[in-house]
Order: C-alpha cells, then sequence, then structure tokens
C-alpha cells in the first residue's frame, strides 16, 4: 500500500475581504468599521471605569505613530523593537511601524540584560519603544553595547526631555493627543488625516501601498530553552495566510469581545489582535496584574478568551477545592460534571436529555455551572488554549458547564497555527485538524524514535494513521527562516518547503493531530529504553498540587522526578484539614505523602519503564526570573537539570 500523502485541510479558504498587508489594517479597519469600538481598556482617570477607543480613532492613532516614527527616520524595512507589558500602547506601537513600512521586533518585558542586547542588536533596531521609564532605564543603561539603537521612544511616563509616543513630532502629533486623551470616545470628533500632504515624510500612503506579502513584517525571536534565541522571519504573507485559514473557523459577531492578558511580544496574542480587529469586534485588555484576571472578566464580560491552560486549570482547581469544604462536596461536584458532560454530549448530537436527565442538569446549573459562567463573565462562548496540554478533568469540567474550549497547535516559525479545534470540527485530546492551506505530515519514525523528516519530505509521503513521529508542515504560513543564521535554517526547512516542528505527534484516521512530546526532549535510558517526558510530566501535573514536574533519566537506568508545590492548594488543604502548613511546605512529611499518591495515580497510567522511582521535592517554583522558564512559560529543562545536579544525584544514591 503506498505511503499516504500530506493531510491538507478539508476546510474552505476564507472570502472575506482583508487588508492586502498589515501595514493597511488600520486604514481598512478604520474605514470598514469607523465607530465601533475597536479597544477596551482601564482609564487611568477612572480605576473603575473602562475606556473605549473606535476604529476611527485607532486610525488615527496608528497613522499618528507611523509619521512620528518617520519623523525619527525610520524607513521601510527598518526594525522597532517593543518592550512592554500586554496593554493599548502596545497596539498603537504595533499598527504604527507596521503603518509606516517598517519592521516590528516584540521584546519580553521580563528579558534580562543580556536577550535584550541580543535581540535588539541582532534584529539591528534603530528604535525602541519601551513600556516606562523603567524599561527605557535598561535599554539606556545597555546603549554602548547598542550602537544600532537611535532612539527611545516610551509609552507613558516620559521625562521632561524624552520621546514619547503618542507626542513624536510628526503632523498628526495633534490628532493623536486628541485620541488618547479623551475620557469619552464616544463623544468625540477626531480629526480627520489628510492624505495628500506634500512634505516627504508625510508620504504614508506611498509606503502602505508599497508593501507586499513577500516583505518583513515582524522579526520574532523564539524563547529556546537552550542557546540565544533565534529570530523568526514573518511576513506579511505568512500572516494573511493563518488570517485566511483560521477567520472561517472562528463564528464572530459585532458585538462580540475578546479579553486579552497574554504577552503580545508572543505570536499567538498578535494574531488575537489582528484577527480581532480584522473581524471588527472589541479586544479588551487586561488591567497589568495577572491576579485580578478572574475579577476583571467577570466584569469585562468578554465573548472570546484566548489562554494557557494554566488560568483555566488554575479555575476548576479553586471550584474544586471550595466544594471539598463541604461535607459531601467532592462526589456532588464529580456527580455535576458528570451531568453536564451528559448533556453536552447529547447536545453536541443534535439531541436532548430525558426528563430525569434534565431536571438533574437544572438543579446542577443552577447551583454550580451559572456561577462558573459567571466568573467568566456570563457570555463566553469561544475559549482557545495551547502552548501546552490541558488537563482532561478541565476540559470535561468546562464543558460540563457550558464553556466551549477548543485547542489548538502552532509556532513562531509557523506564523502561529498549524490545527486548530473549532465548533464545526471538535475532538478532545488532539489539537484540532490542519487549517486551511497547511498540509501537515508526520515524518517516518526514526532510530531515537523521533521523525527523519527531510528523508520523509524527498520520499514523498509521511507514516500512516496512528504512528508516531516528527510533525511536519508546508504551506505559506511557514517562516522564510531564521534571522542571519543558515544553519539553524536549513536545519529546519528542507528544499521542498516542509518545515520540521521538533514536535512528535501523529494523525488519526480522520485527519486530527495528536501532540506526544518534543523530539529533543527525548530521554533514553541506559538499559536502551525511549522515553517521552512530556507525557510522565503532564500525568504528575494532574495534581492539584504539583505545580511543576521534570523526568531526569537520560542514560540513567530510570527515571526520577523534580516536582515544585503549588502552595496555594496546598495551604488551602491544610486549612481545611485544620493543620498548620510551614515556611518549607517541600520538608512536610503530610505534603509528601499528598504528592507520593500524586506520583502513584500518574504512574498507573504509565508503561512500566516510563514510571517515576523516586523524586524530589523543590522548596521554590520555576520562574522567568530565575531562568528556569522562557517567557513563554516552557520550563528549560538543561538550566533545571544544571540548577538541581546535587537533587538529582542524591535521587540515583544509595537506597
Amino acid at each position: 500500500m503506498p505511503e499516504p500523502d500530506a493531510l491538507s485541510s478539508p476546510y474552505p479558504l476564507s472570502r472575506l475581504p482583508a487588508p492586502p498587508t498589515l501595514a493597511a489594517l488600520a486604514d481598512w479597519a478604520g474605514a470598514r468599521y469607523g465607530g465601533r469600538p475597536a479597544l477596551r481598556f482601564r482609564s487611568p482617570d477612572e480605576p473603575k471605569g473602562w475606556q473605549e477607543v473606535s476604529y476611527e480613532q485607532l486610525r488615527t492613532l496608528a497613522r499618528g505613530v507611523a509619521r512620528g516614527l518617520m519623523g525619527l527616520g525610520v524607513a521601510p524595512g527598518d526594525r522597532a523593537a517593543i518592550l512592554a507589558e500586554t496593554r493599548p500602547e502596545w497596539t498603537y506601537a504595533h499598527l504604527g511601524v507596521l503603518t509606516a513600512g517598517a519592521v516590528v521586533v516584540p521584546v519580553y518585558p521580563t528579558a534580562g540584560d543580556e536577550e535584550v542586547v541580543w535581540v535588539l542588536g541582532d534584529s539591528g533596531a534603530t528604535v525602541v519603544i519601551c513600556e516606562d521609564a523603567v524599561q527605557a532605564a535598561k535599554v539606556e543603561r545597555l546603549r554602548d553595547r547598542l550602537p544600532g539603537v537611535r532612539a527611545v521612544v516610551l509609552m507613558s511616563g516620559a521625562a521632561e526631555e524624552g520621546l514619547a509616543l503618542l507626542e513624536l513630532p510628526g503632523p498628526a502629533a495633534e490628532s493623536t493627543l486628541a485620541v488618547h486623551g479623551m475620557p469619552d470616545s464616544s463623544t468625540s470628533t477626531v480629526p480627520s488625516v489628510p492624505s495628500d500632504a506634500s512634505d516627504p515624510l508625510d508620504d504614508l500612503d506611498a509606503r502602505i501601498a508599497s508593501r507586499s506579502a513577500d516583505d518583513l513584517a515582524t522579526i520574532v525571536y523564539t524563547s529556546g530553552t537552550t542557546g540565544p534565541p533565534k529570530g523568526c522571519r514573518v511576513t506579511h504573507g505568512n500572516i494573511a495566510a493563518v488570517r485566511d485559514g483560521t477567520l472561517d473557523l472562528i463564528p464572530s459577531e459585532e458585538r462580540d469581545s475578546t479579553y486579552l492578558y497574554l504577552p503580545l511580544a508572543h505570536t499567538m496574542a498578535q494574531l488575537v489582535e489582528f484577527e480581532t480587529l480584522i473581524q471588527g469586534t472589541t479586544l479588551i485588555y487586561f488591567g497589568g496584574r495577572i491576579e485580578d484576571v478572574v475579577t476583571e472578566l467577570a466584569e469585562a464580560r468578554p465573548t472570546h478568551l484566548p489562554s494557557v491552560p494554566r488560568l483555566f486549570e488554575k479555575v476548576h482547581s479553586v471550584v474544586l477545592s471550595l466544594a471539598e469544604g463541604q461535607e459531601g462536596g467532592r462526589e456532588r461536584f464529580e456527580e455535576a460534571v458528570r451531568t453536564g458532560v451528559a448533556v453536552a454530549e447529547l447536545r453536541e448530537r443534535g439531541e436532548e436529555p430525558d426528563a430525569e436527565l434534565a431536571r438533574s442538569w437544572r438543579e446542577a446549573d443552577e447551583r454550580l455551572f451559572s456561577l462558573v459562567r459567571g466568573a467568566f463573565g456570563g457570555r463566553l462562548k469561544w475559549a482557545l488554549t495551547g502552548a501546552a496540554p490541558i488537563a482532561p478533568a478541565t476540559l470535561d469540567f468546562l464543558r460540563a458547564c457550558g464553556i466551549a474550549i477548543f485547542e489548538g497547535y502552532g509556532m513562531t516559525e509557523s506564523g502561529g497555527v498549524i490545527s486548530l479545534n473549532h465548533p464545526a470540527a471538535l475532538r478532545y485530546g488532539s489539537v484540532g485538524r490542519p487549517m486551511p492551506g497547511c498540509e501537515v505530515r508526520i515524518g517516518s519514525p526514526g532510530r531515537d524514535g523521533g521523525g527523519d523528516g527531510t528523508d520523509g519530505a524527498a520520499a514523498g509521503g509521511g507514516v500512516g494513521p496512528g504512528v508516531e513521529g516528527e510533525v511536519l508542515t508546508r504551506g505559506p504560513h511557514v517562516f522564510g527562516g531564521y534571522h542571519g543564521d543558515p544553519a539553524a535554517t536549513a536545519a529546519v526547512l528542507d528544499a521542498d518547503g516542509w518545515l520540521r516542528t521538533g514536535d512528535l505527534g501523529h494523525l488519526d484516521e480522520d485527519g486530527y493531530l495528536f501532540i506526544t512530546g518534543r523530539r529533543k526532549d527525548l530521554i533514553i535510558t541506559s538499559g536502551g529504553k525511549n522515553l517521552t517526558p512530556s507525557l510522565t510530566e503532564f500525568a504528575l501535573q494532574q495534581s492539584r498540587f504539583v505545580s511543576r514536574a521534570v523526568m531526569v533519566g537520560d542514560r540513567r537506568p530510570h527515571p526520577v522526578a523534580l516536582i515544585t508545590l503549588d502552595t496555594d492548594e496546598l495551604r488551602g488543604r491544610a486549612e481545611r484539614e485544620g493543620v498548620t502548613l510551614g515556611r518549607h511546605p517541600a520538608r512536610e512529611k503530610r505534603v509528601r505523602e499528598l504528592v507520593q499518591e500524586a506520583v502513584d495515580t500518574a504512574n498507573a497510567q504509565l508503561s512500566r519503564p516510563a514510571r517515576i522511582r523516586a523524586f524530589a521535592l523543590l522548596d521554590e517554583d520555576f520562574d522567568v526570573a530565575g531562568g528556569l522558564l522562557t517567557p513563554s512559560l516552557k520550563v528549560r529543562r538543561p538550566a533545571v537539570l544544571t540548577r538541581y545536579a546535587p537533587e538529582i544525584e542524591a535521587l540515583y544514591g544509595p537506597g
């Protein structure tokens, strides 16, 4: 039987009219949607209120920033970096840079000095737009190592002689200030922007029209777990391919809104930003504190919520903890979830529950489900999660509550998206089917358990359904390569345009993609057993008391684990049991017993070679500042193994 060809999506490409390039997005959306609210955010003048910016106003802001950058000498193709948390000014800067025909270089606000120097220097950034004086001071402190940086611009808190984003000298400065300082944007009159100015620096329309799909839109530096970040060169055409491939899959109406707390330095958040504006709905920005996200959701009442799994898992955990605080609460909670899932499955098939099941569902809805929906604002009809697998129990919980959650998959090198679950095609546990215009194939398994992507592409076919190998993708969404690094580019892109993702997975008979781990993270024990650590780690992290788990075992006789704790959950458990948790929970006997239960539960799901034989509880959780997590919250495995080498050796010691 011949090998199967690469899988192409069965869904039609979107025919929604769209701007030719991102340079035209602000003008296009302003003309198309006019006075509709484009952005919503907390007003600094009204701590308990929200301010809105219309699409017309956003157009004026973007053009004002673009002209200000032109006044600083930013030419088409120049690099302008943005170093800030997610906030409306990020979008003003983002659209402004693109409107000016320049290239956006996002920088994570958590980046340390060496990473800032590398990203700004390697990309050739000439202008850096910083969130505030603190970030600007960081860049200024490093200026002697950044000879290419000509100007540092502040989004807020500009010094008396500094450059402020919305006050950059240029013909649109007055318009920009008028929009941004407006307490009630719905009643304001925004000055129009002339398109026939004679000043060469004001020839903005010509710049917009000159951009093409092949032009570079952004250089996004991947937060790699080893070595310096690599700059992914992403074009206007790459992003347009993702736009066209996903817009039809995500239902949207005029009054819809998307709550965004993810870092805009990450590709996923930028795609959400673009697609929200293209659809003409409202982008709601979080207030800047992760601790306030759940509270703000109830107030902002979004219809769309992109997130990492941790937010959903935390809500699930909190509700379960509250239930456990009541006698018989755990049993009632689990019965309610079973009822909710049963009703959801029936309705997904177009059927209705019988009278008894309907009555049980109404009781559970009144007592639990409606309260959970209310915590998300009561209007949520679409939630997207990615970057890591989500706990099956959390998926069941949200599904029972009537909250649709869809897993997707992609990487910066693929323009951000490869596959996506959506209302018309959903398979829990998978990351969906390839988006339109995207080909996906699984490379033939190699000796190390990974795929031999390049050879598989040359052979003209991949492996059949259910066989694990490296995930390969091809199409207009695939990036052009790494900035200034042809060797790294050649390692992931072959002559036929296939991108080796580095992820292991398989396709089922219906074309749904399942991701099982990272090829480079494979562990080979001294006995020759190939193990995928992500499977074991995910099983361990199903415990509410485990924050992170790192499997160790390469060239060792058997696997062990380093485990960090969710101290909030542990303290809640201790309070319910009437005991006091000390300053170092990892040293408490009762805590170790709870984690041992989690290890036993995980081991029961795993093959014998993958079972954890011993574990060490760490006194600290991993974080970005400590160098153990990337800015996108992936574990830096080599850094963890180095830092905790003594603990690892002790696990393999005598006894």
